[in-house]
């Protein structure tokens, strides 16, 4: 259970470390890619890969 509470506050800083913008640069430079809802999207089925791999072979 403690892993459990461990992993979801992890992920929540990482992802509120995520959501903060960043300072756009000067004008003039090229503007940094944007990174779409679809790696957030990969990192969460990711997680809930490995905790249903982790449940399994505890079994």
């Amino acid at each position: 259970m403690r892993y459990l509470l461990f992993l979801t506050l992890m992920l929540s800083f990482t992802f509120a470390r995520a959501t903060q913008t960043d300072d756009p640069g000067l004008p003039g430079t090229d503007p940094d890619v944007p990174v779409d809802g679809g790696v957030a999207a990969l990192l969460v089925a990711g997680v809930v890969y490995g905790i249903r791999k982790i449940k399994q072979v505890k079994l």
